[in-house]
């Protein structure tokens, strides 16, 4: 059975870090895109990061650029997000979803996207 797990949310301060780990089963990551969606209240749900299952070929939102990086263990089935220098406008619910496809491409829509996490919290508050 296909699952994804969400974990490491939680409140830091503006310019603080964490790093979120999305746990894997029912697949290999060889064969699933994987990406990083967030929603804040009162907002859609949209992407944040994406990795293909191919090469790890990331993609990111112009807004996480150089303060977010995605990076995926298959060994463990883990894929992670690295957050630094976090903003107020970064709290939200993460969410790292998946869909098969054998490709270093992967979608920062939603689209495509057929498995679902439950989410994480993250707070930026001071």
């Amino acid at each position: 059975q296909v699952q994804l797990v969400e974990s490491g949310g939680g409140l830091v301060q503006p310019g603080g870090s964490l790093r979120l780990s999305c746990a894997a089963s029912g697949f290999t990551l060889g064969t699933i895109a994987i990406g990083w969606f967030r929603q804040a209240p009162g907002k859609e749900r949209g992407g944040v990061s994406c990795i293909g299952s191919i090469d790890g070929s990331t993609r990111y939102v112009d807004s996480v650029k150089g303060r977010f990086i995605m990076s995926r263990d298959n060994d463990k089935k883990t894929v992670y997000l690295q957050m630094i220098n976090l903003k107020p406008e970064d709290k939200a619910v993460y969410y790292c979803p998946a869909y098969h496809i054998v490709s270093p491409m992967c979608s920062l829509t939603t689209s495509p996207y057929n498995y679902w996490g439950q989410g994480a919290q993250v707070t930026v508050s001071s």
